[in-house]
């Protein structure tokens, strides 16, 4: 498609005023949209159509929109994030679609994520788990100090691999069973193979892991939906750590 023409789409997107209330889809017009557009500025445009007839505008998430804070949690015409390898709804670029395409948006669907608000949804279970335990007390001093504890090289890949989880929540969203077993295990990955991270290993896993369940997030059945969803590839390599882990700190 050649980037000097606009489309036309039709949005459905799911609207519902709160948590308690009974959500459905409405149908709007998206008109002469740009194929260099990004999804959110798509959405952004309709908005404006919306508050200019006096109508509430689509409530969605939003942040940094370069693919870092993990905020634009959508589900479009049925994936996460749009399906796209390795993508956030704010770089889903609308030369993706074509002209006369129909596209369904809805929010997160899992019971740890109740729906704020259309688009939106409630994604502090997430915090719980970190809270739970995601974390160092260890000394780690200031950034002169970096070098100052050897950490070997494939092990300090691990660890960044690990973090570079953004918290967006696509993999509960894209997994059957709602559940964040990649997130938590990429947190716990990620100090697991640090020196930092040895002196609090076996409570960590243990209140994660815990937390995680009492937030009502599902438990792992080894669909592999997760890594595929994920916007940084996050390997179930994770998952298969978070469980040794767990059952080392039970002994």
């Amino acid at each position: 498609m050649s980037h000097d023409k606009t489309m036309n789409l039709t949005l459905h997107v799911w609207r519902q005023k709160g948590p308690k209330d009974p959500g459905k889809f409405e149908v709007y017009d998206a008109k002469d949209v740009s194929p260099d557009q990004s999804f959110l500025e798509m959405l952004d445009e309709v908005n404006e159509d919306l508050i200019k007839a006096g109508k509430d505008p689509i409530a969605f998430d939003h942040d940094c929109r370069e693919g870092i804070c993990g905020m634009c949690s959508q589900v479009i015409n049925g994936m996460a994030h749009g399906g796209q390898d390795r993508t956030t709804v704010c770089q889903l670029h609308m030369r993706m679609f074509k002209d006369g395409d129909t596209i369904y948006i809805e929010p997160w669907r899992a019971r740890a994520f109740p729906v704020i608000k259309d688009l939106v949804v409630d994604r502090i279970a997430l915090d719980t788990i970190i809270q739970a335990g995601g974390y160092t007390s260890a000394h780690t001093g200031g950034i002169a100090d970096g070098n100052a504890i050897l950490v070997p090289k494939p092990e300090a890949e691990y660890a960044m691999d690990a973090a570079e989880c953004i918290g967006c929540g696509a993999c509960v969203a894209g997994c059957p069973n709602g559940s964040a077993m990649l997130f938590t295990s990429a947190k716990v990955s990620q100090l697991a193979v640090l020196p930092q991270g040895q002196a609090e290993a076996a409570r960590r896993v243990k209140e994660m892991t815990e937390t995680l369940q009492e937030c009502g997030f599902g438990n792992c059945t080894n669909h592999y939906e997760c890594q595929a969803a994920c916007p940084k590839g996050i390997n179930v390599k994770f998952i298969a750590k978070l469980n040794r882990e767990y059952l080392k700190s039970l002994f």
